[in-house]
Parts: structure tokens; C-alpha cells; sequence
């Protein structure tokens, strides 16, 4: 017989473990948040880091990029325990084939974006960067068998329609924008097929690459041609920090990947171009002429479309009370 004297359960007692669910969870949203906008800031601001090395070549700055991202990530690796994860996957032919795959489509978009920035064509590689989404529908249907929609379908036209203004316009291709965009597209794909966690498979593709980048800098070293050798102190300080600003970006999207939902990544994400497309402007001062001007608005429609889903809109209006 329970005790007279006895007060029952307090509610907020029996509301403490839900609560602190809730703090948690809002905790695990919060630092998401702020890893993935981290990342897509610091990718929308890295032109500030190659823009200097434009008097490098841009093959000599991406071996550097390789050589000292792998001194960056093997630490990690070592102190998050993901050494075995990483030795096994090294012995495995398959999964190494398609890291190596990986590898080498990441370093074309690594090395189309150092030469677009060194070069003064960092309005295409925003752009690139824009239609990058777009890009992934299209492979996901011709390699997934995920057909897009009406809607999606008219998204990927106008983007299109974007290129081929431009290239009537302007009279050239935007090669870079579709490098970019392809590239990085075909750069998920290939990891959607190999799945690894980010700092492990990251690590893959640069011990992957480190050979060939490793040879080309010693043989421009021993040719006395090497930044190394005759580039400032300033060239040097840049060369080395590229490696760990191509790592840490890409951790700390991994951290925001797993703690917010996929709708929310993909909206951040366009941080990046914009940021990209306002130093070319602002900063740099890149020709925007009218065909850029029509070009872009047919590409933004393209992406607000895709991104916009009217029919999700109206569920979730139908939801509120």
C-alpha cells in the first residue's frame, strides 16, 4: 500500500528524459549547423587562397594540394582509430578501383578550379558550382535509374538553356562551369558507389594521388623550376596551407552531413557559389555582361526550381495548425 505521506511523481520528473532528448538533439542540429555553413563559407572564400598563386603553374599548386593534405589527414586518421579502416581498404581490388576512379575525377575538378581562380575566370566556376546540383539529377537518372520529375526535368532545361545562351553570346563554351559541375557530380557518384566515411575515404584518394604529386614536384625541384625553389616565402606559406584547406572543409561537411537533413545540406550549399560569384564581381572585378547577366538568371531559375518543391510547401502548410 503506497504511503499517504508520500508525494506522487512530479510531471516535470517524468518530462526530464524527453527533454533532454530534445536538448540533444537540438544540440546535434546546432553544431551540424554551424560545421556545414563553416565548410560552404570556407569553399566560398577559397579564391582568396589561390587568386595569389596565379603565377604558379596550376598542375605544380594541385600536387602541392595533394602532398600536404595527406600530412594533414594521416594524423586524424591515426588519432580517430581509422588506420586499419584504412589499411583494409587499400587491400580490397574493387573498392581500391573505385577510389582510384574517384581520385583521379576529383583531382580534374581540383585542377580546373585552381587554373578557372588563377586565371580570372572564377564567374564560370561559381556558375559550375550552381549547376553542380542539376548535374547530379541527370547522372543519378542516366547511371541510378532515379528518373526526375516534370519539375526537375524543367530545372535541368533552363540551366541548359543557360549554357547555350552563353555559348551563342559569348561565342565559347563555359568548359569550366561543366568540368566543375560534371566532375564533382560524377565525384559523388563514384563515392555514393563506395561509400566511406569522409576523413577515411578522403585519405584514400590523396595517398592515391600522393605518388604522381610527389614526382612532379620533386622533378620540378631537381629542374630548378619548383616554387619551392624560386617562389617568395608568401608562395611557399600558401603551397603548404592549400593541403589542410582542402581537408578541413570537407570534415567538417561530414560532421554537418550527419547531423542535418539532406534538404537543409543541399539549400546551404549554395552559399558557396554565391560567395564565389561575389568576388568575381566585387572583389576581382570580372566582366559581367549581359549575356553573363541572362546566363545566370537562367541557371539561378533552374536551381530555385529544383530546389523548391511546391508540392512540399503545401504538405507542410496542411501540417500547421
Amino acid at each position: 500500500m503506497p504511503d499517504p505521506n508520500t508525494a506522487p511523481p512530479s510531471s516535470a520528473t517524468a518530462t526530464v528524459q524527453p527533454d533532454t532528448a530534445t536538448h540533444e538533439a537540438a544540440a546535434r542540429r546546432r553544431a551540424g549547423l554551424s560545421a556545414a555553413l563553416s565548410a560552404y563559407v570556407f569553399w566560398g572564400l577559397s579564391p582568396a587562397l589561390y587568386h595569389p598563386l596565379g603565377h604558379v603553374a596550376p598542375l605544380e599548386v594541385m600536387a602541392h594540394r595533394i602532398v600536404w593534405a595527406l600530412v594533414f589527414a594521416l594524423p586524424l586518421v591515426v588519432a580517430f582509430g581509422q588506420t586499419a579502416t584504412v589499411a583494409r581498404l587499400l587491400t580490397k581490388p574493387r573498392g581500391l578501383l573505385v577510389f582510384t576512379a574517384s581520385a583521379l575525377v576529383i583531382s580534374v575538378n581540383w585542377l580546373t578550379f585552381i587554373y578557372a581562380t588563377g586565371s580570372g575566370q572564377k564567374l564560370d566556376s561559381s556558375m559550375g558550382y550552381y549547376i553542380f546540383p542539376l548535374t547530379t539529377v541527370l547522372l543519378g537518372a542516366l547511371f541510378l535509374g532515379e528518373r526526375p520529375n516534370a519539375r526537375q526535368g524543367a530545372a535541368i532545361a533552363l540551366a541548359l538553356v543557360g549554357v547555350m545562351v552563353m555559348l551563342v553570346g559569348l561565342g565559347r563554351l563555359p568548359w569550366i562551369a561543366l568540368v566543375l559541375a560534371v566532375s564533382f557530380g560524377t565525384y559523388g557518384l563514384l563515392r555514393k558507389i563506395a561509400p566511406a566515411e569522409a576523413l577515411v575515404g578522403f585519405t584514400l584518394e590523396v595517398i592515391l594521388l600522393a605518388p604522381l604529386a610527389l614526382g612532379w614536384l620533386a622533378w620540378l625541384h631537381w629542374g630548378g623550376t619548383g616554387a619551392l625553389a624560386t617562389g617568395t616565402a608568401f608562395d611557399v606559406t600558401l603551397l603548404v596551407i592549400v593541403g589542410p584547406a582542402t581537408a578541413l572543409p570537407l570534415l567538417l561537411f561530414a560532421v554537418g552531413a550527419r547531423r542535418l537533413p539532406l534538404g537543409t545540406l543541399g539549400m546551404l550549399q549554395y552559399i558557396n557559389p554565391t560567395l564565389q560569384f561575389a568576388m568575381a564581381v566585387v572583389i576581382y572585378g570580372e566582366p559581367f555582361t549581359a549575356v553573363h547577366a541572362v546566363t545566370f538568371v537562367l541557371v539561378w531559375a533552374g536551381v530555385a526550381l529544383y530546389a523548391i518543391d511546391p508540392a512540399a510547401l503545401r504538405r507542410r502548410a496542411s501540417r500547421r495548425p
